[in-house]
């Protein structure tokens, strides 16, 4: 039976009780509302996306040793795809 496992983040903790990619977010972007008060920006879903991209596209890289065809296939993506997303955040 293959059960849903939701992605975990690495921490000091075990593996087993690391948070869960969702959590990390979550807590996040609650404490940038938090401190950001009234003057947030009018683009969080763009900031967001923007502040994960990059290092999931980072860490992924590092993963595979910097082949690109296998962490296009790791992150679901094309090979184009990946390279177009590097330039954008001025990776590799």
């Amino acid at each position: 039976m293959n059960a849903f496992q939701p992605l975990r983040v690495e921490t000091a903790t075990t593996p087993e009780s690391a948070p869960a990619l969702s959590e990390c977010v979550a807590r996040a972007v609650r404490r940038y509302l938090a401190h950001s008060g009234k003057d947030c920006a009018q683009d969080l879903y763009r900031l967001v996306l923007a502040d994960v991209e990059a290092p999931m596209l980072r860490e992924t890289l590092r993963h595979t040793d910097g082949n690109l065809t296998r962490a296009a296939e790791l992150l679901g993506i094309t090979r184009a795809t990946l390279r177009k997303k590097m330039a954008e955040h001025r990776l590799g």
